[in-house]
């Protein structure tokens, strides 16, 4: 295991901290990230600096955002990083990616989430999609599998619906629990996320396409006919062209904008 590298902070169980450790790995997903000097580089929750070094290696200007202050001073004394990094300490979440925005220059956005706000995160992120090229996360599989899911299958559900109406989603890699110290209790895996320039399906008011997501999805089980009672009739869904005797997993992102249209219209 000599390609593990050494760590010298000890995990945080509330952060969700599992750092990565794995040598191969790493320059695996490097290689998928292309960092380059055409886009700001922006990394969420470098933490021990795996991907950091690597990727500030072959640029002159990383930014990286960092909730945990103790890993973000020691970011600001890194004998290596210290004068490529600009460093955000706080929550991102909350943070306001339009303001790294460059004339001419795009976000390439990457980082291993922490699980407990990888869905949250992802969705801020969309509401900046324009500004963005792409994003390369670490996530838990199961959720890859969620962002990446087809119509009619298990894993598809709102945020498959979201994502895809926002972004190209593409698997990269899969990761083993062991190249993380600790090892976490699930498999992850990388994705890459590529805002659309011109949306496949343009949505009028993107609130409502995620309203009508999480009433379809409220109760999986039940028709959509059953679940969007409130919003939309046999006569509505028969001039939509929707059979609403199917279930929510099995409407394509394409149908859900497409009822998000027809009520917007209807107001």
């Amino acid at each position: 295991m000599s390609n593990k590298v050494h760590l010298g902070h000890t995990a945080r169980k509330r952060f969700g901290q599992n750092f990565l450790t794995d040598g191969n790995i790493i320059n695996r997903i490097v290689g998928a990230i292309a960092p380059d000097n055409d886009h700001v580089m922006v990394e969420i929750g470098p933490g021990l600096a795996a991907l950091t070094e690597p990727v500030a290696q072959s640029i002159d200007n990383l930014t990286v955002i960092e909730l945990d202050r103790d890993l973000a001073e020691r970011l600001k004394v890194h004998p290596t990083l210290k004068n490529k990094l600009t460093i955000h300490q706080g929550d991102a979440l909350k943070f306001d990616f339009s303001q790294l925005v460059v004339p001419d220059r795009k976000l390439k956005v990457f980082g291993n989430l922490p699980y407990n706000i990888s869905t949250p995160l992802m969705f801020h992120l969309f509401e900046f999609a324009e500004h963005i090229e792409n994003m390369h996360f670490m996530l838990q599989k199961e959720v890859v599998l969620r962002l990446s899911a087809s119509p009619g299958t298990k894993a598809y559900g709102k945020l498959t619906v979201m994502a895809q109406y926002y972004c190209q989603v593409v698997p990269v890699l899969e990761v083993p629990p062991g190249c993380f110290t600790p090892p976490p209790k699930v498999d992850s895996a990388v994705v890459r996320l590529v805002p659309y320039a011109v949306k496949p399906w343009p949505c009028k008011d993107v609130e409502l396409l995620r309203t009508v997501c999480n009433t379809a999805f409220n109760m999986r089980r039940k028709t959509l006919r059953n679940n969007l009672k409130p919003m939309l009739s046999d006569a509505d869904f028969e001039l939509l062209g929707i059979d609403p005797g199917l279930r929510p997993e099995d409407i394509s992102v394409q149908q859900y904008v497409a009822m998000a249209n027809y009520l917007f219209d209807k107001r």
